[in-house]
């Protein structure tokens, strides 16, 4: 399996959710785990996904997702599992 942890980061609209996932969809990237939450108005969210069937390079869905991000003002990041839980352990 080729994970990833894409986090979401910004101010609370209309239609957050539904434009992620549409792009992981539409890239074949299957959602694992979802958890979101706003706090004051403030919205976060972390997708555990799978990319094996992703026809993209990582890279290439980092820089669209982070892209996505900037069109609808958020700050969208994607690392690689491995990445991520190294760079997150105590």
């Amino acid at each position: 399996m080729d994970k990833i942890v894409i986090t979401v980061v910004g101010k609370d609209t209309i239609g957050i959710i539904a434009r992620v996932c549409t792009y992981l969809s539409n890239n074949q990237i299957n959602i694992l785990d979802i958890s979101q939450t706003i706090v004051d108005d403030f919205f976060n969210m972390m997708v555990i996904a799978d990319m094996t069937k992703c026809s993209k390079e990582f890279g290439a869905v980092a820089e669209e997702l982070k892209a996505l991000g900037e069109e609808i003002g958020l700050r969208i990041l994607a690392q690689k599992e491995e990445i991520f839980t190294k760079m997150h352990r105590i």
